[in-house]
């Protein structure tokens, strides 16, 4: 999927939203800059409201957020150096209580959420490319964007 600019990534953000059910998590990779972040900050103001402040979790590593529908926690894995480190910090807990959106997965090492969808995300030109791969529960769903 081509990813023309900022306002297409957060447009798969809310479609993606739109789709995630409790247990679930949302898994995206891709370089610094790539828009990991653009599109969890659309996900969550989808899930809470329009005018959430989602600052990045990066020297947090999580952040949690109430909405109406779903609980969502956006958790930062890039300082992680050890895949339990995630659990200690309540990737468990977040999913037992609503769903995940993680950035940088691969530092869970292959502990990954079983119900889940991969997006990766890659710089193309001057837009973006995003690969979405869905694992679990999530295989089957179709995304209206």
């Amino acid at each position: 999927m081509i990813l023309a600019d900022e306002a297409a990534t957060a447009r798969l953000g809310v479609a993606i939203a739109a789709q995630l059910q409790p247990g679930e998590a949302i898994c995206l990779s891709g370089p610094l800059g790539a828009g990991k972040s653009t599109l969890a900050r659309a996900l969550v103001r989808a899930l809470t409201t329009p005018d959430e402040e989602v600052p990045s979790p990066t020297f947090t590593l999580v952040q949690f957020y109430e909405g109406p529908r779903l609980k969502i926690a956006h958790f930062d894995l890039y300082r992680l150096t050890n895949p339990d480190e995630a659990y200690e910090i309540g990737l468990d807990e977040a999913l037992d209580d609503g769903a995940a959106v993680i950035e940088w997965p691969e530092r869970l090492a292959g502990r990954l959420p079983l119900d889940r969808l991969d997006v990766g995300i890659a710089l193309d030109g001057t837009g973006r490319r995003a690969r979405l791969t869905p694992q679990g529960a999530w295989e089957g769903r179709k995304l209206e964007i």
